[in-house]
């Protein structure tokens, strides 16, 4: 059994992304919670950042990881671009692009593509906090472009089998 830190990115105040009224911060938080439900009916223990709105830093939510010993750190986001539907898919960040994150970020992000996300890959992001300072391997997913319709119709009209991919992603990687 692994201990999994899940990150429902932003909350409270912070919204996150926005499109149409749809706010980055509540899809963020009904994933992360079915992600969590699947990660735990599979034997896992899972921590959550959130289980409401509110907000933490994203150094705050390191040191709870950190505390907590935890094995993993996922954060779960939706992406944003600078103009409506201009782009779509996924992608996963990660501290550096060698390791068992990037491993994990890899698994995760072939389970959402053959959900029928565009795949762009694992990029290195050494400068996020959630990456940077979990003393655990720590992947952050973007999960589609709030902002383009095709994403959200993706989003939402395949949201069990989006979380089942994550879900498996991080299972494949841990056994």
């Amino acid at each position: 059994m692994a201990t999994i830190v899940l990150d429902a990115g932003h909350g409270g105040s912070d919204f996150g992304a926005t499109y149409l009224g749809r706010m980055e911060k509540d899809d963020n938080l009904r994933l992360t919670m079915a992600v969590g439900d699947i990660l735990q009916k599979a034997g896992q223990n899972v921590i959550y950042t959130r289980t409401g709105d509110v907000y933490e830093t994203p150094s705050q939510k390191a040191q709870e990881a950190n505390a907590a010993n935890a094995d993993y750190f996922v954060s779960i986001h939706r992406n944003s671009s600078p103009y409506d539907n201009q782009y779509t898919g996924i992608e996963s960040l990660v501290y550096d692009k060698y390791g068992t994150a990037a491993k994990m970020a890899e698994n995760i992000n072939r389970q959402l593509e053959k959900i029928g996300f565009v795949n762009h890959g694992v990029n290195e992001r050494p400068n996020l906090a959630v990456l940077r300072q979990t003393n655990m391997p720590a992947v952050l997913v973007e999960v589609g472009f709030i902002n383009t319709d095709r994403d959200n119709m993706l989003f939402d009209s395949r949201f069990q089998e989006i979380a089942q991919a994550i879900a498996d992603g991080i299972l494949m990687s841990i056994s």
